[in-house]
């Protein structure tokens, strides 16, 4: 077979094209390049190259004590990051064998869900983008500003809270912070039916999604896929109901795992969309349970030097887009001797290959989009 590699234009009869997507282009979602090969219209390989935005985070762990490690984990997927300061600190208190208060514990599930909906907002704005509807991403930023002000109350920070210590929270909620929470997730909540009304009742998104990029369920298990993205498939597993951690064991009566069997775009989005309104109900519950925690401390007292015994321990967390995992190895130093992440946006980009041969190229940004990943949280 005879290739012949183009960027823009055509190529000679006989021969496949080869073009690349990338590594700079708006559907990308950030420094991503696609090699596609096609024949015609229709895309006959795909390979996802990644790598571009790779910063050794995992090497640094291992110069940085147990409390820098927080700052790194923070960052590599910049839509979930304080579920990723989460992951990290549930491995080092797994190792030291340390409890942590009910107050913190409650506090961690709460702001694990609203930087759940934060996320889901974002690409419940920027998918239909894509597609060329351009009104859902104002509505996204709008509500998503309302949380963010809650959060960067309770944190300092917009997108890199470094609210997260091992042993709890950084300090406990400022005077009246739960009543401006519950308005603001209320506030949300009361303006979700957008998504129905612009984006699912839009015939053309409809006619753009439905039946398209269509991911089996033993694909999904074959390529390590999970989040939104297997459940759209049929894959009912969830670790916030499966294998509970924090507070959710005993929230199982407001948790609900929403699944789809299609597999296709439209089923992933109407994934995200769904969790996004749970997201905000268990929310709620939390708020609901935190007033009526007696007062307390948020963190435990640490030494002034923090170092974990010698072993190794896994912990994994569901994250807005799926299982990060976190393997830690000490050699009873203040640093980690190997702190291993396996990030959920990793494992989802590479269905791709799996999804996009036999596609029209005109269907690739519909399908890319719909994975919902962020370019870090692959290259770490």
């Amino acid at each position: 077979m005879t290739e012949t590699t183009v960027g823009v234009g055509g190529a000679a009869e006989s021969t496949d094209m080869v073009l690349n997507i990338g590594p700079q282009h708006p559907s990308t979602h950030g420094v991503l390049r696609l090699r596609l090969v096609l024949d015609g219209e229709r895309i006959q390989h795909a390979e996802p190259v990644i790598g571009y935005m790779h910063r050794g985070a995992e090497k640094l762990f291992e110069a940085r004590d147990y409390r820098q490690i927080v700052m790194l984990a923070n960052r590599h997927d910049w839509l979930s990051a304080f579920s990723n300061e989460l992951g990290v600190v549930l491995a080092v208190e797994r190792m030291l064998g340390m409890e942590v208060p009910p107050r913190a514990v409650w506090t961690r599930t709460l702001l694990a869900e609203l930087n759940r909906v934060l996320n889901h907002l974002m690409f419940l704005g920027s998918y239909p983008l894509e597609l060329g509807g351009i009104t859902p991403v104002f509505y996204a930023f709008r509500e998503r500003e309302e949380l963010q002000n809650v959060m960067e109350e309770i944190s300092g920070g917009r997108m890199h809270y470094m609210f997260n210590r091992v042993g709890g929270l950084k300090e406990d909620l400022p005077a009246g912070w739960t009543t401006r929470a519950r308005a603001a997730v209320a506030s949300v909540r009361s303006r979700m039916d957008v998504y129905d009304r612009l984006v699912l009742g839009n015939e053309i998104f409809r006619g753009r999604t439905r039946g398209v990029g269509v991911l089996s369920e033993e694909a999904v298990h074959a390529y390590g896929v999970s989040g939104p993205i297997a459940r759209a498939s049929g894959v009912d597993f969830d670790l916030r109901r499966d294998e509970p951690y924090l507070a959710y064991g005993e929230l199982g009566d407001v948790l609900k795992v929403v699944t789809r069997e299609e597999g296709d775009c439209l089923a992933r989005f109407e994934c995200l969309l769904e969790q996004t309104h749970n997201a905000l109900d268990l929310a709620d519950a939390c708020l609901d349970r935190i007033a009526e925690l007696p007062q307390g401390p948020i963190n435990q007292r640490l030494p002034k030097v923090l170092k974990a015994p010698e072993g190794h321990t896994y912990a994994w967390t569901e994250n807005p887009l799926g299982i990060n995992g976190y393997y830690l190895v000490s050699k009873g130093e203040k640093t980690p001797y190997r702190l291993k992440l396996r990030s959920a946006s990793y494992n989802n980009i590479q269905a791709l290959a799996e999804l996009l041969p036999g596609q029209l190229v005109a269907d690739m940004v519909a399908i890319l989009g719909s994975l919902f990943f962020v370019v870090g949280d692959i290259d770490k």
